[in-house]
């Protein structure tokens, strides 16, 4: 199961291209459960009000319409997670990213993220952009492959190793 960062989403929603592939096949395969947190939705409506993000929808039609055309599941906020959120070390100062790493601590999901500073949480990263994952991030060999895509597949194979 995957929570995804809030950036991760805006992406898979209008800018594919900033999606390291094997993101982008990891959160496309009907076997991954995916969640938009209600932190992510919050952050987005924030943005959008203060003219810092523009959406082709007021934020509650766009969201609630991208969730079901992209299979993805809302995730609430509850009392733990705020507590949780509330109780982490403060290497980010981000309220909405504080929440997600608590969330994700709390459900046991990986965090599908770019932010290299959510990786100093115990929190397990996938990493979702084009650019190297951080030295931190790395394969679990306890997790099947489709769900740790945190780097691109290697030419030439598909993600079960297989040739193509």
């Amino acid at each position: 199961m995957i929570l995804v960062d809030t950036h991760v989403w805006l992406w898979l929603n209008g800018s594919v291209e900033r999606l390291s592939s094997g993101a982008l096949e990891l959160l496309s395969s009907p076997e991954t459960e995916v969640y938009l947190s209600a932190a992510s939705a919050w952050e987005i409506g924030i943005k959008h009000t203060a003219g810092r993000l523009s959406l082709p929808l007021p934020p509650d039609e766009y969201i609630a319409h991208r969730l079901v055309d992209n299979g993805i599941s809302p995730l609430p906020i509850h009392h733990g997670h705020a507590l949780r959120a509330a109780s982490l070390p403060f290497h980010h100062r981000d309220p909405f990213d504080r929440m997600l790493v608590a969330q994700a601590q709390m459900e046991g999901f990986k965090l599908m993220t770019a932010d290299r500073v959510l990786i100093e949480y115990d929190v397990e990263i996938v990493w979702a952009g084009t650019s190297a994952a951080p030295a931190k991030v790395a394969l679990s060999t306890e997790t099947p492959q489709a769900d740790s895509a945190v780097a691109e597949e290697p030419p030439g194979k598909t993600k079960n190793g297989e040739a193509q």
